[in-house]
């Protein structure tokens, strides 16, 4: 084996540093955004508490896998390695903040609690990924394409495109800007002038127009003024997430997906990185972005790592090491020294929002891309319970306003929120199933369908999906006093049994053609 000449550290990291910590940066934002714009969570909470915790786990993964990146270089002689990238979450991200942070606080009122129940959350993903990290081919393999991609393309459609669309319009200037240079850059494939890099450039122009036009009143919305200070917080290990452990219960099903879809993206972007010329330990990968997780949540955080799926990117910039060295300490330091802080506090929201209209938008491609053109409507099916979980969380907050009082709505509305509620509640989950059944039936493998469609009605059963409580809570159907759980699962029982019967009677149609 020849003795290795690899530079970690290139000048070309500096580039890809740049796409790869505002893709983080922007991830925090629009946490930030979420919780305090929508759901008017305390400012300080977030800066104090959350981001912290979120920014360690971010450290610890880009130093793991830089350190994997050399390692692979001694090993292989190779002098062009480039590091895994890992960075947070987008889908869990604004996901998580949507269905669980924001929910909770709208619940309670306790700011406190809704972070122990975000920690709470991320240690029970990390757990399932440390776990899953084992099995993530054996998942791959058992759902079809259609329902993981599927149900991950809703999100990018309902929370990643929709959402951060409507951000963009409240400050039309400034958004569209930003998603114009986006649009040019990184969706038509065209160079920024100067090379300066395209996603820094979005931002940056549309943070000087806020800058410019805010104080003039020319923006259409108020103007706020960043708060010049740093909010400097060391992270320490802590047990508050025990503490909301039991309220976290009702939201597991919403959480769990979450983390073994950035499991199967790890084996996909694992396998893209070999593709690319470096030949990274799949279950490596898996394990450190779990731990990261792990940690991330023991400190205070609320969102989860992942490998992202931009290494090829990466790779063509040419990137080795450096960039998520540089990204993982400006990150986590930035975290406990609060520039972080401070930079999410700078940058308006709709400078930022058509990053995460593109990744929805690529999300959503390549889940048709990917599937064979037969699934096409097994992955459009799979959107259907995450729109419902968008159309709930926009009646919640009409229905906040009204002090959450069903009877205040005319009879047709109150009926049709109820069955949004039911459609919203597991939606990742319950658009997975959906996925996978419809894929299975248009393959005509009618067992694998009827068993999915008993797995459904089992977790229908208890609440897992299609909760009929408000608050999305699991329970035992006979204590709860109502029906609907009966009828739901029957619904899927009786689905089985139409497949069933169907395939019994092919069967037999084959049997008497051969006689």
């Amino acid at each position: 084996m020849q003795k290795s000449t690899y530079r970690w550290l290139v000048l070309e990291d500096v580039n890809a540093f740049f796409g790869l910590m505002l893709d983080n940066v922007t991830n925090l934002v629009m946490l930030t955004g979420i919780l305090v714009g929508v759901f008017h969570y305390p400012e300080k909470m977030v800066f104090l508490k959350m981001i912290p915790g979120t920014a360690l786990g971010v450290l610890f993964g880009d130093l793991v896998y830089t350190w994997m990146a050399i390692r692979l270089a001694k090993k292989t002689g190779k002098t062009d390695v480039t590091a895994m990238p890992l960075g947070l979450d987008t889908p869990s991200t604004i996901g998580i903040a949507f269905a669980v942070l924001g929910p909770v606080y709208v619940a309670t009122g306790d700011a406190m609690l809704t972070w122990y129940v975000g920690m709470a959350t991320m240690i029970v993903i990390g757990v399932v990924k440390v776990v899953f990290s084992f099995f993530g081919g054996w998942i791959q393999r058992i759902v079809p394409q259609a329902g993981l991609l599927g149900s991950l393309a809703g999100i990018g459609l309902a929370l990643l495109a929709f959402l951060p669309l409507l951000d963009v319009f409240k400050m039309p200037v400034v958004g569209l800007a930003s998603l114009g240079i986006i649009i040019y850059t990184v969706v038509a494939n065209n160079k920024f002038p100067g090379n300066i890099p395209a996603v820094l450039a979005a931002v940056v122009v549309g943070t000087i127009i806020y800058y410019i036009l805010g104080p003039l009143h020319l923006l259409g919305v108020p103007f706020k003024s960043p708060e010049m200070a740093l909010h400097v917080t060391f992270p320490l290990p802590t047990l508050g997430f025990w503490n909301g452990m039991k309220a976290a219960i009702p939201y597991i099903p919403i959480a769990i997906p979450f983390g073994i879809l950035t499991i199967v993206g790890g084996i996909n972007v694992t396998e893209s990185a070999r593709v690319a010329g470096d030949d990274y330990n799949t279950r490596d990968i898996l394990l450190t972005e779990a731990v990261a997780t792990l940690i991330a949540g023991l400190f205070g955080g609320v969102a989860q790592s992942t490998p992202y799926i931009g290494h090829p990117a990466y790779k063509e910039m040419g990137g080795r090491a450096g960039y998520t060295f540089l990204t993982g300490l400006f990150i986590g330091i930035g975290g406990i020294l609060g520039y972080i802080s401070f930079i999410v506090d700078l940058l308006p929201v709709a400078a930022v929002a058509p990053i995460l209209i593109f990744i929805g938008l690529v999300i959503i491609t390549q889940a048709f891309q990917v599937c064979p053109d037969r699934h096409a409507p097994a992955v459009g099916f799979a959107f259907l319970p995450i729109v419902a979980d968008l159309v709930l969380i926009e009646m919640g907050s009409l229905l906040g306003v009204l002090g959450g009082d069903l009877s205040k709505l005319p009879p047709d509305l109150a009926s049709t929120y109820q069955v949004v509620m039911v459609l919203g509640h597991g939606f990742i989950l319950t658009g997975m199933l959906w996925g996978a059944i419809m894929a299975l039936v248009i393959d005509h493998k009618l067992n694998e369908a009827i068993a999915y469609l008993m797995v459904t009605a089992g977790l229908t059963f208890f609440g897992v999906i299609h909760s009929v409580m408000p608050n999305g809570n699991l329970y035992l159907p006979w204590l709860i006093g109502n029906s609907s759980p009966y009828l739901f699962t029957a619904a899927y029982v009786v689905f089985a049994a139409f497949l069933w019967i169907m395939k019994i009677s092919q069967k037999e149609h084959v049997n008497a053609l051969a006689k």
